[in-house]
């Protein structure tokens, strides 16, 4: 059974893969990925060995929490989170500014002793209230064996703070006695945890831009429907429509769920769903679909799925899912986390000790001060984001475009696609009745929608679509080589390929056939894709690196397919290739930097200039910033994905 489950309380990449170890150590879990940017983990369990319940005890454990109850509501969860972040932020940021104008003698009281009792209250109050969480959540760590981003930023501002008590009160005695200066760094402490939660609050902000296509397909769904029960109309909240019942729409209104026209004739608008902009014409016969907009026309209709049952429910589940799992590459990064945290802890202890080695107990303060900037600049969140925000965007997009994306697998292996196998009947071509209708099969039997003029017609009974020799010719362009495979004889075959720009071909051609060229072609050393919409394509879709249905073929296909195209138009598939390039190239970028910024700045903060001649160093509260500012980048920079045409 897999099942997208949503999750509490991750904050970072190590967050995100100690939580997929926990689920993946159980027994009875057979896979689990989990998305820090969505907070979700994809989880494929066998439910009679291990229950959602076991999961939620193993990760509370840890300090996060699953939402299995239905009576739970996400969306209210994550809105009293944010809201919570918020009102942290702002009096951690009232508190900072307090202690840094006492700090920097903006408000002093003439002594010392007192400025320094007022910062450490403050302090307190900061870390109490407005840190309580890193503390908390580094402790249920530490208890397990295990170390996240809250384990540092628990650890440098307890050091800073702790540092800076002993000078405030011992200050004078010890460093003084010795001729030597001493403060006290309160400021650090409280600014870590300013910035970092500024961060964070920034991050949510922008990740709840990278989850708008889902918001969008959600708000496809009405929220309540009309009923006709006892020869009366009555309005009802949608979750208690049953299958059965009979419903009413009206102009202007959206189709509640799936059901079958039982009374009247309308236009309806399936432009959400389909692609086509046309509305269609529904009949007493005809299928509706759940989001679907009525342009003209009242109409009853008998309601048959309902709920998660629905095309739109299914929709959305895909792309939840989608954006749920990972890529390879991602994968790496996962690893990479895990160790992060406890080789930024050795960093930071052996900056310690060299500083105290090198100037002895003189640089205890300097070794303080660049160990605990060291424990704050590094920044696994970033590593942590970089993929799965690009891909929560590149898949939203995606489906905006009526393409849906199964996995985030399927998204990258897109870009590295160089041969693409179609089928041709019912993928290029589209069959025709002798009178010159199109037949296009919506699941109830084939029916002539559309007329065309014989003369566009192969009198054969078929018709290339309108977007394949255009989309063809994209594809060219990115590339990539071109072969069509036809059950039809050897003149029938050519005549289409010819028609269609396509130089391969293969004619009379068996559903193993199909599945041989795809081999063939990958024992060359090419990246292929299989383009199909029946059962006779299923064995060539599974043995594909990337496989894609039409929207309107088989279940078998659209099962076995990781890309669907919904409707009829071929050029969405030069447009996934064109999306998935610039959703790969985004990840790149974003580890890129993301890896850079470790690379450069933990030197600095470690104090690496002063080998060099130069008393400049990365502090405590310029490296909370930066860390912050690292993570807020990243999403950012995915966001642009959105704007990219």
């Amino acid at each position: 059974m897999k099942q997208t489950i949503p999750i509490v309380g991750m904050m970072c990449a190590v967050c995100a893969a100690n939580v997929e170890r926990k689920l993946s150590g159980l027994q009875g879990i057979e896979s689990c990925a989990v998305s820090l940017a969505s907070r979700t983990a994809l989880v494929d369990y066998n439910p009679e060995v291990v229950s959602l319940d076991n999961m939620k005890e193993a990760l509370q454990g840890i300090g996060y929490d699953l939402v299995t109850e239905p009576d739970r509501d996400l969306e209210a969860i994550e809105r009293q989170s944010y809201l919570n972040l918020r009102r942290r932020v702002i009096v951690s940021w009232i508190l900072a500014i307090l202690c840094m104008a006492i700090s920097m003698h903006y408000i002093s009281f003439g002594n010392t002793l007192i400025n320094n009792i007022l910062m450490m209250i403050i302090s307190i109050i900061n870390l109490i209230y407005c840190g309580r969480l890193f503390y908390s959540i580094a402790w249920r760590q530490l208890q397990h064996g295990s170390a996240n981003m809250d384990t540092l930023v628990a650890l440098s501002t307890a050091v800073s703070f702790t540092f800076s008590v002993f000078n405030t009160f011992w200050g004078e005695s010890f460093w003084g006695s010795r001729g030597m200066d001493w403060h006290t760094y309160y400021d650090a402490s409280v600014m870590i945890i300013t910035f970092v939660l500024t961060g964070r609050l920034l991050e949510e902000r922008a990740k709840n831009g990278t989850a708008s296509s889902i918001r969008a397909l959600m708000g496809l769904q009405p929220k309540t429907a009309r009923v006709l029960q006892m020869g009366e109309l009555s309005e009802v909240p949608l979750a208690t429509i049953q299958p059965e019942d009979v419903l009413e729409v009206r102009p202007g209104e959206k189709v509640p769920v799936d059901g079958v026209v039982t009374e009247g004739t309308t236009y309806i608008d399936e432009s959400m769903i389909s692609g086509e902009a046309v509305p269609v014409e529904k009949q007493v016969g005809d299928k509706v679909l759940a989001g679907t907009i009525v342009r003209q026309g009242t109409f009853q209709f008998e309601a048959q799925q309902v709920g998660e049952s629905t095309v739109l429910a299914g929709i959305i589940k895909m792309v939840q899912q989608a954006q749920g799992s990972k890529a390879p590459v991602q994968r790496t990064v996962d690893k990479i986390a895990l160790i992060f945290v406890p080789t930024v802890m050795a960093i930071a202890l052996l900056t310690c000790v060299l500083w105290l080695a090198l100037g002895g107990m003189d640089k205890l303060p300097q070794a303080i001060l660049s160990a605990v900037s060291v424990l704050v600049i590094a920044c696994p969140c970033a590593m942590g984001l970089a993929t799965p925000t690009a891909l929560m965007v590149g898949i939203g997009k995606a489906a905006e475009q009526h393409i849906l994306i199964k996995d985030a697998t399927a998204l990258e292996g897109l870009c590295a696609i160089n041969a693409m196998v179609f089928d041709k009947t019912g993928t290029l071509t589209e069959l025709v009745m002798d009178n010159g209708q199109l037949i296009m099969d919506n699941g109830d039997g084939a029916k002539p929608i559309i007329n065309y003029q014989l003369s566009t017609i192969n009198y054969n009974g078929e018709k290339l679509k309108d977007s394949a020799i255009e989309a063809v010719q994209q594809l060219k362009h990115h590339g990539i080589e071109l072969f069509m495979m036809s059950g039809d004889k050897e003149e029938a075959a050519h005549y289409w390929a010819e028609k269609a720009g396509i130089a391969h071909y293969q004619s009379k051609v068996l559903p193993q056939d199909k599945e041989d060229l795809v081999r063939k072609l990958q024992g060359e050393g090419k990246h292929v894709a299989m383009v199909g919409d029946g059962i006779n394509d299923s064995q060539a879709l599974a043995a594909a690196d990337v496989s894609i249905a039409m929207g309107q073929g088989t279940d078998v296909a659209m099962e076995v397919a990781q890309v669907t195209l919904i409707g009829n138009d071929l050029r969405r598939i030069p447009d996934a290739i064109k999306l998935s390039k610039r959703t790969v190239n985004m990840i790149h970028q974003n580890l890129f930097w993301a890896f850079i910024y470790n690379l450069v700045c933990i030197p600095l903060a470690a104090g690496l200039p002063y080998l060099f001649g130069y008393s400049w160093q990365i502090t405590p509260m310029l490296a909370s910033a930066l860390m912050a500012f690292s993570s807020v980048s990243v999403v950012l920079n995915s966001l642009r994905l959105k704007i990219q045409k």
